[in-house]
């Protein structure tokens, strides 16, 4: 299915966000603080939009962009130019099994991925398995579409708009209805502060962004013998 629509991937992104995903990701990147010279996952990396803003951000970096759908990462491969393509290696690899040695990543990210990795609590381990003590986990992901948002504007936005404008533009319903019907499914943010605690992270918290249409999540592994932590918001 992500196959079918990576050409029109990136511009949908765009144009269904109103340009608000670029500033999303950014936030993502910058909440990564990997250390300096380190390697980054970048899971799910899709076409790479994600491991090019980590570059922006932390130039010094190396990124490991991961993805299960190689058309993807082929069409990523497109913005690779002036030093990039030595610093970003797309891979084809599942989640839930990553082609990576442990405690080998300064910090991870997903964005808009972790939904389609069942189960999510397999890819949480074995996010924890490859990241270096103190290492970050950033997630970006829409917030569950079950609450109402804006008065129920979002939710329509969601069920009606959404699959729509995405069978018009790219040619394929299937693929944004399954968008929507993935987003109303997802936990909402305490769920998931659960979830990533239970897997083994010291210390989680998260950010709402644009009402709670989308979150930040941030899970850290512990660098010692720190207690885990209550799920908390951020200030």
């Amino acid at each position: 299915m992500f196959g079918r629509i990576a050409g029109w991937y990136d511009f949908l992104n765009h144009s269904l966000s109103l340009g608000l995903d670029i500033y999303w990701r950014w936030r993502l990147a910058r909440s990564a603080r990997p250390e300096p010279g380190g390697v980054v996952l970048d899971l799910a990396a899709g076409t790479l939009d994600v491991s090019v803003a980590l570059l922006r951000q932390y130039p010094d970096l190396r990124v490991a962009a991961v993805d299960f759908a190689h058309p993807m990462l082929a069409r990523g491969q497109r913005k690779l130019k002036n030093g990039l393509e030595e610093r970003i290696l797309p891979v084809q690899g599942d989640g839930r099994r990553l082609p990576l040695p442990g405690e080998s990543m300064s910090a991870a990210t997903i964005a808009f991925g972790i939904r389609n990795i069942r189960p999510r609590e397999a890819a949480h381990k074995e996010v924890l398995r490859v990241l270096k003590p103190g290492g970050r986990f950033c997630i970006l992901e829409f917030g569950t579409g079950r609450r109402k948002v804006w008065g129920g504007l979002y939710n329509f936005y969601l069920d009606s708009v959404l699959p729509t404008l995405g069978r018009l533009i790219s040619g394929d319903r299937s693929a944004y209805r399954y968008l929507a019907e993935t987003i109303r499914e997802f936990p909402d943010e305490r769920q998931l502060s659960h979830e990533l605690l239970a897997a083994g992270f010291a210390r989680v918290f998260h950010v709402a962004m644009l009402s709670g249409i989308v979150y930040l999540h941030v899970a850290e592994k512990a660098g010692g013998s720190e207690p885990a932590a209550a799920p908390q918001d951020a200030a």
